[in-house]
């Protein structure tokens, strides 16, 4: 599948447009993150990135998580929305994160209600409670449900 406007609303809004490389909120460090939620070996302090670079890195970055999810679904049933709710969670959770999580596995058993109240748990850096990542799991979780089946 590939993610609709929302996905890529959803994400900006909560990333926000950095033109200027900053330091992870979590940490004050590594991983640096610049343009819309961009991370990697080449985002380093003092990094800046004209719009053309931050628009063609936020592409890149949804085309891998785009296949990354839907390479874990493995043909699970699965709605536009609820598609983009998950590629939002791994564009800023990981990959990794979404194939060990329980949100994945009930939404592939076809359990998605419980899948939608999985979101709310991952709203925690460094062990603290974060009031955006709360925030944000909540407007993943309605887009998650939002039509249903």
């Amino acid at each position: 599948m590939i993610h609709s406007q929302a996905a890529r609303d959803l994400i900006a809004r909560f990333e926000g447009r950095r033109r200027q490389a900053y330091p992870d909120p979590a940490t004050g460090g590594d991983p640096w993150t610049i343009g819309v939620g961009h991370t990697g070996p080449e985002v380093r302090k003092g990094l800046i990135w004209d719009d053309a670079r931050i628009d063609a890195a936020l592409d890149a970055d949804l085309k891998r998580f785009d296949q990354g999810v839907t390479a874990l679904l493995d043909g699970a049933p699965t709605t536009q929305n609820e598609f983009d709710a998950l590629v939002s969670f791994a564009f800023n959770l990981g990959l990794a994160s979404l194939a060990r999580s329980s949100l994945i596995r009930r939404h592939k058993a076809g359990d998605f209600e419980g899948a939608a109240t999985v979101f709310a748990k991952w709203n925690k850096a460094r062990g603290e409670t974060m009031a955006g990542l709360t925030r944000r799991r909540a407007a993943e979780a309605d887009l998650y449900g939002r039509h249903q089946r």
